[in-house]
């Protein structure tokens, strides 16, 4: 798949991060996390993003990646694109860009290095070493303290024609108002904010209508209900699930930083499909937090 396919990919459809497995001890599962892709892969998510941000990758080693993406490519194969997270300092995201295209996948969506502050230039200069090192697609991830401006994303594009995709993790209406207008059809946009669906009907207005859905992992059913609702400008029903799920569902996820992870993986072991803990820093839901994620679930009726 060339960089031009993925970008046709992603531009429609809704994408979603699967889970990474861990056993009890916190090693990689392989056998539950190509269960978990096996159950995922026909609800019909355009693309899967392995070991992205849902998948735990900040926590994942550089023996563990290669083998995660090699089995979302295996499992996958022929079902759905993967896309493999990568990220951190610009040599480790080298290796993890490397790896991913060794395995198979269909491109890479690049997460933000970690830690330090960087200004413009070495922002450019650490997403551009990336996009070298690699033939397939790249999208990058705008958050936290990787937040590319628009001359940059220009500049960028210009020098890699394989930067095909810009998903926002920031929020910041205006920055990305300026963004998609500087930019326009050169790119693939993807809403990228914790829990997309809130933020789904206003990216939309931007022009931006495409997200990637955290709960897809475990209500698969009512993500693509509302994904159809927000293609099809369904204000009802979106507003009827934000009010049923959605918002209490926030309340929950708010209560803890790194929640946004851990609730996803909750709500896996709620429906049956098990992911195990997440590692530290992470921390998993209390007793009392998951009897109400177990009822809004519940709520909903089968997925």
């Amino acid at each position: 798949m060339n960089p031009q396919d993925l970008k046709k990919i992603v531009s429609s459809g809704l994408l979603s991060f699967p889970l990474t497995d861990f056993d009890a001890q916190g090693n990689f599962n392989e056998a539950g996390y190509r269960s978990r892709l096996e159950w995922l892969a026909p609800y019909g998510a355009t693309a899967l993003f392995a070991a992205g941000g849902t998948g735990e990758f900040f926590s994942l080693t550089g023996d563990e990646y290669p083998r995660i993406i090699k089995a979302a490519v295996d499992t996958c194969r022929g079902k759905v694109p993967i896309i493999a997270g990568a990220g951190g300092p610009t040599r480790f995201a080298i290796q993890c860009a490397k790896a991913a295209e060794e395995a198979g996948a269909h491109g890479i969506l690049l997460l933000p290095h970690y830690l330090t502050e960087a200004g413009q230039e070495g922002l450019a200069a650490h997403v551009e070493a990336v996009c070298k090192s690699v033939k397939f697609g790249v999208i990058v991830y705008n958050r936290a303290n990787s937040k590319l401006q628009p001359a940059t994303l220009a500049k960028l594009a210009e020098r890699n024609l394989n930067l095909i995709g810009f998903k926002d993790g920031v929020g910041d209406i205006e920055l990305m108002s300026q963004i998609f207008l500087t930019m326009g059809d050169r790119f693939s946009y993807l809403g990228g904010l914790p829990t997309a669906e809130v933020y789904a009907a206003a990216y939309k207005a931007l022009g931006t209508p495409v997200y990637s859905s955290a709960v897809f992992n475990f209500i698969p059913k009512t993500a693509m209900k509302f994904y159809e609702a927000v293609r099809g400008d369904d204000m009802a029903t979106q507003h009827e699930l934000l009010r049923k799920f959605f918002m209490p569902y926030l309340e929950i996820r708010n209560r803890v930083p790194g929640y946004a992870v851990s609730i996803v993986k909750a709500g896996a072991k709620l429906v049956g499909h098990d992911a195990g803990p997440v590692r530290a820093p992470l921390t998993d839901l209390k007793a009392d937090e998951m009897e109400k994620l177990k009822a809004l679930i519940d709520a909903l009726g089968p997925q």
